[in-house]
């Protein structure tokens, strides 16, 4: 993981909190515990950072909810 998309994964982590009403120590070990910050935001950092804030929420939302992760 490089500076930018270390940058882009903290900010996602601290968005999905805003969103959700919950403390971003918790969305990191609900994105921790499905692997979607290895497996997803920083694979695809190159597209992801181009999108809106909030869709990236929706779909790191979509993607916990898949498996089986309640938010």
């Amino acid at each position: 993981m490089n500076k930018d998309s270390f940058s882009f994964v903290v900010y996602i982590i601290h968005a999905c909190a805003n969103k959700w009403n919950m403390m971003p120590s918790l969305v990191y070990e609900k994105l921790k515990s499905v692997e979607c910050i290895e497996r997803y935001l920083v694979p695809h950092y190159e597209i992801l950072h181009t999108q809106g804030t909030e869709y990236v929420v929706d779909d790191v939302k979509k993607y916990l909810e898949a498996r089986g992760v309640a938010i």
